[in-house]
């Protein structure tokens, strides 16, 4: 009988699963849209509505539940925060699973896992992010690289005008 057996085993163990699931869901709340195939798809739905439920609920021990699950303090928040706002008015249905065709090596279906009202520049946000903190470190560093060139350009030039004034004279 498969009592208290309710979701696909996926071929893996269950800590690999329950891993799984937990990265998965991760991503979705952080990226609010990611390629899976529909299997794992189908099975996601129903950790990040748990998620979102959890963070519309707001208690401490919610909060607790979902950085148990989940292990990232910045999802967490983002979930108790921002997702929380956003679906505070819906009664559940936050994804929704599209079909993605069939993945090229071995003809996998995938599908696309997105939350319901994403906000589409949250996808790629951190890499953006990152992006433009590496080029105003860039920035940064070539101001003070001319800063230090023009400084000793400043001392090579009254070096050569002391040496002009000792040849004067």
């Amino acid at each position: 009988m498969r009592h208290g057996m309710k979701h696909r085993k996926l071929n893996m163990d269950t800590n690999a699963r329950r891993a799984l699931y937990s990265n998965l869901t991760a991503a979705v709340l952080t990226h609010e849209q990611i390629k899976v195939t529909l299997p794992r798809a189908k099975e996601l739905r129903t950790f990040v509505d748990n998620m979102i439920t959890l963070g519309k609920k707001g208690q401490l021990n919610n909060r607790r539940q979902a950085l148990a699950f989940l292990r990232d303090n910045e999802v967490v928040a983002k979930l108790f925060s921002t997702l929380a706002e956003r679906y505070k008015n819906r009664n559940g249905g936050y994804t929704r699973v599209l079909r993605a065709g069939y993945r090229y090596g071995d003809c996998a279906e995938m599908a696309i896992v997105e939350l319901v009202d994403r906000d589409v520049n949250a996808k790629g946000l951190k890499d953006l992010a990152r992006v433009a903190a590496e080029k105003a470190a860039l920035e940064a560093a070539e101001k003070e690289a001319n800063a230090e060139v023009a400084k000793e350009e400043k001392k090579a030039e009254k070096k050569s005008k002391k040496t002009e004034k000792k040849d004067a004279e």
